[in-house]
């Protein structure tokens, strides 16, 4: 879940993070300025920006992947995963799947993609221990990008929320990397939860969260004259 969403790829105010003017007003981009290979250098540059500063901005960073793919030898190994590790701050919406879709099968192949595929694959299927176990054994995939831990544990206290009604506190902070009873404590005063005293934390009443539909039907007599008459001539 990300901490912080810049303006829309649109109005991309790229000069307003220091690298350079934008040639071209806000809502004037057509499909070919989009895909311009000339601007790729300045959308990189942004990408580095998100990266650094903990912002985000998937319109932009789809403009990137596709113009690897228009140009397969502007392609940037370490551009493309910065991008995926921004879409996986994301989490739940679909931003990560969005942006391998317009990646070649045989680059995911590589080193660091490979790595942040299976990343991502744990945390889609909430395998959350061994997405720990990968962030601890190779550290360096992740490195430089801010806030990246953070929002991943924000992803992870979502599932959590609408997955237990309690759950005991070691392996609450299993599901949150491993981290200490202090920290673990405020993720639990973050979301509103409540630590019982007995090892275990009160997460909601599940149960009042299920919400009945009543749907009424309001049917006429008009509305259906046409069939009944239909069928009475059929005898």
């Amino acid at each position: 879940m990300q901490c912080s969403q810049v303006s829309s790829f649109h109005s991309v105010e790229l000069y307003s993070f220091g690298i350079g003017y934008w040639p071209y007003a806000p809502g004037t981009w057509g499909m070919w300025q989009r895909y311009n290979p000339e601007n790729l250098a300045a959308l990189e540059r942004y990408v580095d920006i998100q990266v650094r500063d903990n912002a985000y901005d998937l319109e932009a960073n789809l403009a990137v992947l596709k113009l690897y793919q228009f140009n397969p030898g502007n392609f940037q190994i370490i551009i493309t995963a910065q991008i995926l590790l921004k879409a996986l701050t994301n989490l739940p919406h679909t931003d990560f799947t969005l942006c391998k879709c317009l990646i070649e099968a045989s680059r995911l192949e590589e080193e660091p993609l490979c790595s942040i595929v299976t990343m991502a694959n744990h945390l889609e299927t909430c395998n959350f221990r061994e997405f720990w176990i990968m962030i601890h054994q190779q550290p360096e995939v992740i490195l430089g990008v801010k806030g990246f831990e953070t929002s991943i544990r924000k992803f992870i206290c979502h599932v959590v929320a609408i997955t237990y009604q309690t759950i005991h506190k070691n392996i609450l902070a299993d599901l949150l990397g491993g981290i200490s009873e202090a920290d673990v404590n405020q993720w639990i005063a973050k979301y509103g939860w409540k630590d019982l005293g007995n090892g275990e934390v009160f997460i909601c009443n599940q149960d009042e969260n299920i919400k009945t539909k009543n749907i009424t039907e309001n049917i006429t007599f008009e509305s259906v004259a046409s069939i009944m008459a239909t069928a009475a001539l059929a005898r």
